[in-house]
């Protein structure tokens, strides 16, 4: 094989990679969450990271933004990281299946669209309304099947938790789409884990106890939250958009429900019978329509 072919090669399995390392974050999450509260594994994950992108902030001597592009960017790390993971966490802890809270959070691409028609004054394409529909039919009939079984149920207000993280990284995807262009990726990561951060540590003080069990799996689940998502996912984003292949990300997202779920299933025996079955394929069926861009 030749080197540009290796080098084809990479750029075509490297949003693949990408997309398997985010769903990695609800397996993170469930293995975690024994050993500390969520809003207090959040922010010491938020701590470390921080120490992690400063120094390649400096390393790479990256510009930072003026103070109002900044105090933007922070606003949009409380809605994407701080809503978007607390509630996923806080759902995962309460019992929710990782493999339904994915597929739910899922549906971002979604509430996206229609919050980017109400905020930004963009069209829906029919093909976004009828994903839009199957989306929310998908859904339904995975909720139907996991709240009528005994071993399947979790607490209703698990639900509360994933809409909360539904909401935020839909909305904080559309502000900051209007309100963030142009600053570069390191520096807005970094000012995002620090709003992130004093957000987890009012949470933490507030709701918890602060309390962590420093076993192996939580030092494990950490390690891999930190370096496998929140710096190694950010770095192999920041190679797809230098290499321009920053959209094919968008159109693989909706791959993230099915590939958590089946981790889920043979890490945890998280089981969906055949009606789940059929709405989480619905469900990626309808995000499919609305990411997957058409000529």
């Amino acid at each position: 094989m030749s080197t540009t072919e290796r080098d084809s090669l990479s750029i075509r399995l490297m949003p693949v990679l990408f997309v398997w390392l985010w769903s990695t974050g609800f397996i993170g999450a469930k293995y975690g969450l024994p050993y500390a509260e969520p809003f207090t594994l959040l922010a010491v994950r938020m701590l470390i990271t921080l120490a992690a992108l400063g120094a390649l902030a400096l390393f790479m001597r990256a510009r930072w933004p003026g103070m109002t592009l900044a105090g933007h960017t922070a606003l949009v790390g409380v809605l994407i990281h701080g809503l978007y993971l607390g509630g996923v966490f806080y759902a995962i802890d309460g019992g929710m299946p990782a493999g339904l809270a994915s597929l739910i959070v899922g549906l971002q691409p979604l509430l996206t669209s229609l919050a980017a028609v109400a905020f930004l004054g963009e069209r829906v394409r029919w093909q976004q309304w009828l994903g839009l529909a199957l989306g929310l039919c998908g859904v339904m009939l995975v909720l139907w099947e996991k709240l009528g079984s005994v071993s399947g149920s979790f607490p209703l207000w698990t639900l509360a938790w994933v809409l909360v993280s539904l909401v935020g990284i839909s909305l904080g995807t559309v502000y900051q789409k209007r309100f963030c262009v142009g600053v570069e990726l390191i520096p807005a990561t970094f000012i995002q884990y620090c709003a992130a951060l004093a957000f987890f540590a009012v949470g933490a003080f507030w709701l918890e106890t602060r309390v962590i069990d420093w076993q192996l799996p939580f030092v494990l689940a950490l390690g891999w939250l930190v370096l496998g998502l929140s710096v190694g996912a950010i770095l192999l984003l920041m190679a797809l958009i230098r290499r321009g292949a920053a959209s094919q990300v968008a159109s693989l997202f909706y791959l993230v429900p099915p590939v958590t779920a089946l981790q889920a299933y043979l890490l945890f025996d998280e089981r969906f019978g055949p009606l789940a079955i059929l709405g989480g394929l619905m469900t990626v069926a309808g995000v499919a329509l609305v990411v997957v861009r058409r000529t």
